[in-house]
């Protein structure tokens, strides 16, 4: 017979884990709590869960120059609004530093149709559309073409709707 303490107190390690994982959840649980109270406003750039990057990581010039999007560098990158953007190139990069309101996308980078609506959703970099010279993002395919509808009456209830979604 063995000298593990397993066979004579079967239920040690069960116990032990059960404890370790209710501390750590109560830990976190805490902790959002100090970090993210729940009356929080949102971000004024969306930059995901678990990032700082806008746009997803894509270059917001490129979708001007290229007519599609493409993947920013870090070393391509600046901060604007408290959020990191990032270009495919130098060019881009200082054509977006010199103006970026012209480039950066409409409300932050949520959800253009989801902000006509009153609320905010994610903008996916791989739905997209400029408008009037302004980049807009929706959040999956069947929401772009809901937005593709109507486009300029939703940009007109966006507008009014921004920044106030935030809070």
């Amino acid at each position: 017979m063995s000298d593990s303490p397993f066979r004579s107190k079967p239920d040690l390690v069960p116990r032990t884990a059960a404890r370790g994982i209710f501390a750590a959840l109560a830990l976190g649980a805490l902790s959002l709590s100090v970090v993210a109270p729940a009356h929080a406003d949102k971000a004024p750039v969306y930059t995901g869960f678990a990032s700082n990057t806008a746009v997803q990581g894509h270059d917001p010039v490129a979708y001007f120059t290229d007519g599609k999007p493409v993947k920013g560098s870090k070393a391509f990158s600046t901060e604007y609004m408290g959020a990191e953007f990032r270009f495919a190139s130098a060019e881009n990069l200082a054509t977006f530093k010199a103006d970026p309101e012209k480039y950066a996308p409409q409300y932050g980078g949520y959800c253009a149709w989801a902000v006509a609506q009153g609320s905010t959703a994610k903008g996916d970099a791989d739905h997209w559309s400029i408008v009037d010279g302004k980049l807009y993002l929706n959040y999956n395919k069947k929401i772009q073409n809901e937005w593709e509808q109507n486009k300029a009456e939703f940009i007109d209830q966006a507008n009014t709707n921004w920044p106030v979604v935030l809070k």
